[in-house]
């Protein structure tokens, strides 16, 4: 266990601005429309935030770049959707991907603001919901109002489960902080975790692949609702 994450801890170490700069990108990547639906960005963010314990990255640099690289994401895809309206939704590539646009739009309809706050939780519509704000014509204020205090949760609610996860390792389970055993076990268990959820995810898409008619837009919006 200890060779497969010893040399990342060691790298992390040595290159602190690098791990910052992938937290950044993560938290980026996981709010562009499509890419953020492959993306793994909440993973890696949780992964990482066990090196804080140790030393090896600071808590107030991991939730920074969390937060700009999510308010960067959402803001460009906010204003992408703003500045072209409605077509967006149904330009290459977003028409590769029917059902997830119908989901978010639903979403957005249900929840009108608020649907900007819980997407921040909710993947994969996380990537798709601001851009279709924009789209829909939901206004920069009213949009930031809701984007700016929803990322200022999501970003602790992903870094400090693994600060306190591994804190609390080696403070209550008699984990000497000299080995690091901590990190290792948190890291393995998110990795564990991701791999169970993404095979689900596989497993669902090819049960609902194989039926011989797909259900239309319109008939994902009414099931969504």
């Amino acid at each position: 266990m200890a060779s497969l994450i010893d040399p990342l801890i060691a790298f992390v170490s040595a290159h602190a601005g690098l791990a910052y700069v992938t937290l950044f990108l993560a938290a980026l990547l996981e709010a562009v429309p499509i890419v953020g639906s492959v993306v793994p960005g909440s993973t890696i963010i949780l992964a990482l935030s066990a090196l804080v314990p140790g030393g090896e990255l600071r808590l107030e640099g991991v939730l920074a770049a969390a937060i700009a690289g999510a308010l960067l994401g959402d803001g460009s895809a906010f204003w992408i959707g703003h500045r072209a309206q409605r077509e967006i939704l149904s330009a290459w590539p977003m028409t590769n991907y029917p059902r997830l646009i119908a989901q978010s739009e639903a979403f957005f309809h249900r929840w009108g603001a608020l649907a900007v706050f819980f997407a921040r939780f909710v993947p994969p519509i996380r990537a798709f919901v601001p851009i279709t704000a924009g789209a829909l014509a939901m206004s920069p204020l009213r949009f930031y109002a809701v984007n700016i205090p929803a990322i200022l949760v999501w970003a602790p609610a992903h870094v400090l489960p693994g600060v306190l996860a591994v804190a609390a390792l080696h403070e209550y389970a008699g984990i000497s902080h000299h080995t690091g055993l901590g990190k290792y076990y948190w890291v393995l268990t998110v990795a564990g975790v991701a791999l169970i959820l993404a095979l689900a995810n596989w497993t669902i898409r090819r049960r609902h692949g194989g039926r011989m008619v797909e259900p239309t837009a319109e008939q994902i919006r009414n099931d969504f609702r």
